[in-house]
């Protein structure tokens, strides 16, 4: 029962200690402390020696239970990463905001419900927890209760609605064409004679699942809630959706594609090449949009657009090379944007600034977080020897030995037009932050660094970001 105390555990404790009616600020703060440490304790310990376990069987084939895998086990490692590091930020961060009990206790109950969705012994139980994992942090959307905010989180909430029902659409046919195993297998499940005369059918059935999950990693055409919702939320949510709860739909479609479907059936077929198509059109059209935008949430959210479709470039690839690419800038991405966020909340209530145009000069108030800032970008860049770099040369590598012509040659121009265009939006605010010029008045700056609570959180996961460009092989090895 390890496996389901882990998933239960935050869900429960947390929301206790945020909503305790006697706790002062310093009590609940050490309280969901406590509670967050002892996830992270419970979690590593349930993904290695956790049993297998049935909840229980809807048909002799429906099963929804809980298990590990070592896919499973990355995916958890990311997640108790970010979490932990948002969660020591956002003490300091939710003082400045309304409500904080309500945020802790959605905070911990989406935590618990991507957990669950890193254990997901089959395709149904993962329907589940993605749908759980979407429908508790809506209101980490929505948590100022503005007009602006309200219908942020109620567009956020369709798109994930719409995105999970197309993908429960696959999950139907994936479950009918399959064999007596309905678990998640590497080759995937499907029963080749069950599939014969019936392919065009799963294709096309396959696809929209993997638009359907792919609209939480905001690519192309579902993207449109991603650059609405970022800017609206706290900056804390805004780091965990960009950072860890988007990439639910990419470990979903890997779920989809490798496990249950096998990339066998796909690969060299419409689906393949459609899918590398939107993969590359995100790609460019993030870059282009985040490139134009002067708020810097909202530049980072289109970032987030752009960046995550890296992480389905490689996996629509379908191959070895391709996914370990994409496994890379999965655990790059996450946490140099998570940093990035959590700074962009520094500059919010820190000095009251959300346009890129106003950082000018901030660099003398604030220097250790606009290097925080600095080192995430670089990472984000994919400049070396920072976490970005290794994931994108994979990827790159692993087009142009896929032998598919014309579509093999796409990928890695496009991500050096992107790298281009993401130097472009994120290192003049660096430039102009410490180099402000000279006609730039400096004789009233002071320091204004943040709390050791919000700093420490960025340093850490910029270190992050660093160990997984200087342990890219080891850790490809691992993957």
């Amino acid at each position: 029962m390890l496996l389901i105390m882990a998933i239960l555990f935050p869900m429960i404790a947390g929301p206790l200690a945020a909503l305790y009616p006697g706790g002062r600020e310093g009590g609940r703060t050490a309280g969901c402390a406590v509670v967050m440490v002892l996830t992270d304790l419970i979690s590593v310990f349930a993904a290695f020696y956790g049993k297998a376990v049935t909840l229980f069987k809807i048909t002799d084939r429906a099963v929804f239970g809980f298990s590990y895998d070592s896919f499973g086990r990355l995916f958890l490692t990311v997640v108790l990463i970010l979490y932990t590091a948002v969660c020591f930020y956002a003490f300091e961060y939710m003082k400045t905001e309304e409500r904080p009990g309500m945020f802790f206790s959605f905070y911990f109950v989406s935590l618990g419900a991507l957990i669950a969705l890193s254990m997901s012994a089959n395709l149904l139980t993962l329907y589940f927890c993605f749908e759980l994992a979407s429908l508790s942090s809506v209101p980490l959307v929505l948590h100022e209760m503005t007009r602006e905010a309200v219908a942020a989180g109620l567009k956020y909430l369709f798109y994930s609605v719409a995105g999970a029902l197309m993908g429960l659409l696959s999950v139907f046919f994936v479950y009918y064409y399959s064999g007596e195993n309905t678990g998640f297998l590497p080759g995937g499940v499907i029963d080749r004679s069950l599939l014969y005369g019936n392919e065009s059918v799963f294709l096309a059935a396959v696809f929209i699942g993997i638009i359907g999950f792919g609209t939480k990693a905001g690519m192309y055409p579902m993207h449109g809630w991603l650059p609405t919702a970022h800017p609206i939320a706290p900056a804390p949510a805004s780091a965990l959706l960009s950072g860890i709860i988007a990439k639910a739909g990419v470990f979903a479609i890997v779920r989809l594609v490798f496990y249950s479907t096998g990339v066998e059936i796909l690969r060299g077929t419409w689906v393949q090449y459609v899918w590398m198509f939107l993969c590359l059109l995100t790609i460019l059209m993030g870059s282009a949009c985040a490139f134009r935008e002067k708020v810097l949430k909202k530049r980072l959210a289109y970032s987030t657009v752009s960046q995550i479709s890296y992480i389905l470039l490689g996996l629509s690839i379908m191959s070895t090379e391709g996914f370990k690419g994409g496994m890379l800038q999965l655990l790059s991405h996450a946490v140099s944007k998570g940093c990035l966020f959590l700074v962009a909340g520094i500059f919010i209530c820190k000095l009251g600034k959300r346009d890129v145009t106003e950082l000018r000069g901030s660099g003398k108030e604030m220097p250790v977080t606009l290097w925080c800032f600095m080192l995430a970008s670089l990472s984000l860049v994919g400049i070396p020897p920072m976490g970005g770099f290794t994931g994108k040369w994979l990827l790159a590598g692993a087009a142009l030995g896929d032998g598919m012509g014309i579509l093999s040659v796409l990928p890695p121009v496009v991500l050096l037009i992107s790298a281009l265009l993401t130097a472009g939006y994120l290192f003049p605010i660096a430039v102009d932050a410490f180099f402000p010029g000279r006609d730039f008045d400096t004789s009233g700056t002071e320091n204004k660094e943040p709390p050791l609570l919000m700093t420490i959180p960025l340093m850490l996961l910029c270190l992050a970001a660093l160990l997984v460009g200087v342990s890219g092989g080891r850790i490809v090895e691992l993957i």
